[in-house]
Order: structure tokens, then sequence, then C-alpha cells
């Protein structure tokens, strides 16, 4: 198993520190350089093999717009590639388009039971997730790749996959996911490029 697995680029309420979940938040200025950025890396990367490579992305806005600038800069045909319902990003239920700052004064408790356990912890609202519930489909997607891969998701995917390749939970869940850096999945394990 190879995959070259890549966060989004940056989004305004990322810049914010606002909660994005599911909700489809358009790239900024400074993400589609991020993405731009990955497709050189990726080019260099995968060379004269990159016909060997599923590429796939998050049906959310902001992923599939990072997905068809980094195959553009790659060289490649920006809209031949997939998507897949279950690398979309965990949802925050009714904290999505908040602050932590601004649900500290909301909701003081909730957010200390989150910071004593970010990895399990389940926020208001309905279809609400955790990270270990949002494991059970990444954890269904990595099973079911068969050829080499590109996956342009979100940083949540991306800390269950840290996870599910053997990360303690609560580092997982606080890890930094850079928008402007790949991770490559092997036999080896996960690790930054």
């Amino acid at each position: 198993m190879l995959i070259y697995l890549i966060r989004h680029g940056q989004t305004d309420w990322n810049a914010e520190g606002r909660l994005q979940g599911q909700r489809d938040i358009p790239l900024n200025a400074s993400g589609r350089r991020q993405a731009a950025g990955n497709g050189l890396a990726l080019k260099s990367l995968l060379g004269e093999t990159v016909a060997d490579f599923d590429f796939v992305a998050s049906p959310l806005g902001r992923a599939r717009e990072t997905m068809e600038i980094t195959r553009r800069a790659m060289g490649l045909d920006p809209s031949a590639y997939r998507t897949d319902d279950r690398l979309v990003e965990i949802s925050f239920g009714d904290w999505e388009g908040h602050t932590l700052a601004e649900l500290r004064e909301i909701a003081p408790d909730r957010v200390a039971e989150r910071a004593r356990s970010k990895w399990n912890f389940i926020p208001p609202g309905e279809a609400a997730e955790s990270y270990e519930i949002l494991c059970w489909r990444i954890g269904s997607w990595l099973g079911s790749i068969s050829r080499p891969t590109v996956c342009i998701s979100h940083g949540g995917v991306i800390r269950t996959a840290f996870r599910l390749h053997g990360m303690a939970e609560e580092e997982a869940a606080n890890t930094p996911i850079h928008q402007d850096r790949l991770i490559r999945i092997d036999e080896t394990g996960m690790n930054w490029i």
C-alpha cells in the first residue's frame, strides 16, 4: 500500500480558528498557493509512476479545489479524479462555525470535557462525531484501497489515519496537521514529507 495523503489548503475559517467540519468553506489565496506547492512536490515524487496512481478527494469543495489545483500543478487534467463520501471531514455538529474561544463563552463545561478527552468527545448536535467514530469510515476507506493513491481530505481524516497506524489517541487528536506538506503511508508507516 502506498498513499500520499494531503490536507486541503487553508480557508479563511482555518485562519480564524473556526471549526469547519462538514461546512463547505472555499480555499483562500494562501490555500491555493499551498495546493500548487503540494502539486509540484508530488510531481517530483511520482515522476513517471504518476499513471499508476488513483486520485481521490473528499467531496467537500475545499478538498476538490485543492485536488484540481494540485493536479494542474502536476501537469495533469484537473478534473480526472474521483471523490469518496467516506473522506468527508468529521462533523462538529452545532459547533461548526464557532471558534473555541466563542464556545468557551457559550458552553464552558462542554469545552472542558472536550479538553479532557478530545479523541472520544462528541459535540452537541445531530450527526456530530468523535474522532473515534470517524475512524470507522476512514478504516473502511483505507481497507478498500487496491492501488497506489493520492488522497486529498481533511485534518480529522489525517488524525484518524495516524491513530489507525498506531499513534496514541490523544497524540493523534492534538498533533498539528499541516496544509503545506504531504504524508506518505507505506509498509513502514506514516511519515511527513
